[in-house]
């Protein structure tokens, strides 16, 4: 294992990759990077034996883990460090986003959706402008057309009607608090208040977020919002529904509505109606080898509308028809076999994964894209050379009559992984998509773009319906991968974790999983490695992080390798025998934190 991490090391520290014809570095935003890079903060990793809290922030992380103190749940926790991630990352997430949760109560895992739906005037020609053409990205987000109807509040309340034990009220006073004292600007929220081209253009956020020259607060500064601690308060004493009805609900209306250039939709009766839904865990066996040893897990993910965990189970489960289990990280040939599963995988999410109450899943069933048949058939597509862009499979008997959807930029999150003293755990990723989300300011909380998350175009060329098109009340596809992973021959818990970053969120959470399960490393190591993927086009890597004969490998076997700045926000937490230890990414400001 000793070798093992200094092979791991020495790619690590690989830096330099010299610019080669057949390489590219591509700005993140070309690619679909939900937030810019701001830096590294080296991580030292966690170690502790009662409860663990990972955030993104640590503001947040210390809040969650002052109700744990509290005797409060790993829900209760969840709650009040979501609410202080929407005050002080609220490029990210926030109450007026949406979220997925994956619950384990020390005997079922359960899935909470929280995910924005369409307004019900919203049709499926939403996006198309006059000439019947798409919008571009930006031209679609920025105003009130993508703002689906919040749900991350209501959901939360959902899940802390079952398993919470702290007051509801209780769970909002560190938000409360931060809020009306203030707390420091970071380094990453400083910077991408900066880049930001769109956020000065709502006078509310502008009014907050940015000085009369048009500056954003200094790092170190103290940056109140006594609105959000307004808004934090109603709903701590009246529930979701001082959001969701009344006069906050008004105010989100007349935003979207009135926009001047690009109005929207949503309206009170939207707001009213939305309803958080409780879903079967998309769970799976997995054999992973470690050396010489054998071991049986069962990880679970989000089901559809979220499109992570079977893109995920497809990739990890395609690489096991392949020599991957022999070849270590620093191997160009395991990084070959890992783009061409993922190539396949994206293929048939673009075709098959949508809102399942609108629809059906091939063969009858999601199981259907990961059966062993199916996954054994796709893996002999991978070849010695790359296949450079794949095609949907046909998982069953019948070809489905959907479109796939075309590449389309998928934007921000928030990631937290938390287990109680109890042994109850969570994994739970927020957002509100793009950062800074539409870049529309209500009462200290920005609104959410979540509907670019559908296709723009609700058909091909030929008029076939894609899956993923705008539909009256339909949650529009996630990547969001929140996971647990169980020993499957004890059903003990092994692992919590997650991240922020788009389409991307399934490579970096596949990484996460395949070297922690496989390789044996600790959750700060596998966070700590390179990032990597492939979106069903070029081969991705970040930047800066491997060497020029890696990338010369990949380049033999076919690849168009484009090298970009993927900045992750892994959280993760994983059970040993007798403690617990956690990991948080150097590429964001996140903290795990506990006893």
């Amino acid at each position: 294992m000793k070798l093992l991490r200094l092979v791991f090391s020495v790619i690590l520290l690989a830096s330099g990759c010299s610019s080669v014809s057949t390489t590219h570095r591509a700005p993140a935003g070309e690619l679909g990077q939900p937030e810019g890079g701001s830096g590294l903060s080296v991580q030292a990793g966690w170690r502790g034996e009662k409860f663990a809290v990972a955030t993104a922030h640590p503001l947040a992380s210390e809040a969650g883990m002052a109700m744990l103190k509290a005797g409060g749940s790993a829900i209760d926790a969840a709650v009040a460090a979501q609410m202080v991630l929407g005050l002080v990352e609220p490029q990210s997430s926030g109450i007026g986003g949406g979220a997925f949760l994956l619950h384990y109560d020390g005997h079922w895992t359960v899935a909470f959706d929280g995910r924005e739906t369409a307004p019900s005037a919203a049709g499926e020609d939403l996006f198309i402008q006059a000439g019947g053409k798409p919008p571009s990205f930006h031209q679609a987000v920025v105003g009130g057309r993508a703002v689906g109807v919040p749900g991350a509040v209501r959901m939360l309340e959902m899940a802390h009607g079952e398993y919470g034990l702290l007051p509801w009220a209780a769970l909002f006073e560190p938000a409360i608090r931060l809020a009306e004292n203030g707390f420091p600007v970071g380094t990453r929220l400083h910077a991408l208040l900066k880049a930001d081209l769109h956020l000065r253009q709502d006078p509310v956020a502008a009014a907050y977020f940015y000085d009369r020259d048009g500056q954003p607060p200094a790092v170190g500064s103290t940056l109140r919002n006594p609105a959000l601690a307004v808004v934090l308060r109603r709903i701590a004493s009246h529930g979701s529904g001082a959001l969701h009805e009344g006069e906050i609900a008004q105010a989100m209306v007349d935003k979207v509505q009135q926009h001047a250039a690009n109005p929207g939709l949503l309206s009170l009766a939207d707001l009213a109606g939305y309803q958080a839904k409780r879903r079967a865990a998309y769970c799976h066996p997995y054999v992973a080898q470690q050396v010489t040893v054998v071991r049986r897990y069962l990880i679970c993910g989000f089901p559809p509308p979220s499109s992570g965990a079977i893109a995920i189970a497809q990739i990890l489960g395609m690489l096991a028809y392949t020599d991957a289990a022999s070849l270590s990280f620093a191997d160009p040939r395991w990084m070959h076999y890992y783009s061409e599963a993922a190539r396949l995988a994206f293929a048939d999410r673009a075709r098959y994964v949508a809102d399942p109450d609108f629809v059906a899943p091939p063969a009858g069933s999601w199981y259907s894209l990961i059966s062993p048949d199916y996954l054994a058939a796709r893996a002999r597509l991978i070849g010695a050379q790359s296949m450079k862009m794949a095609v949907p499979g046909t998982p069953g008997p019948v070809r489905t009559s959907h479109s796939p959807m075309p590449e389309q930029l998928e934007h921000g999150t928030s990631h937290l992984s938390i287990v109680d003293g109890r042994g109850n755990a969570l994994a739970m990723t927020s957002t509100i998509e793009d950062a800074f989300g539409a870049r529309q300011m209500v009462r200290g909380f920005l609104l959410n773009n979540q509907l670019s998350d559908f296709s723009f175009s609700p058909t091909d060329e030929h008029g076939t319906a894609v899956a993923n098109r705008v539909e009256p009340g339909k949650r529009p596809r996630s990547s969001m991968s929140p996971t647990l992973v169980f020993d499957q021959d004890t059903g003990e818990l092994v692992l919590s974790g997650g991240s922020p970053g788009g389409a991307l969120i399934i490579h970096y959470t596949a990484k996460l999983l395949y070297a922690t399960l496989n390789w044996g490393l600790t959750p700060q190591e596998a966070i700590d490695l390179p990032n990597f993927g492939s979106l069903n086009g070029p081969t991705l890597l970040e930047e800066q992080r491997f060497s020029r004969s890696f990338v010369e490998a990949l380049v033999a076997r076919g690849h168009e390798v484009k090298e970009i700045g993927m900045s992750s926000g892994l959280q993760a937490i994983r059970k040993g025998v007798a403690d617990y230890t956690g990991g948080a990414d150097p590429r964001r400001e996140g903290r795990v934190v506990g006893e």
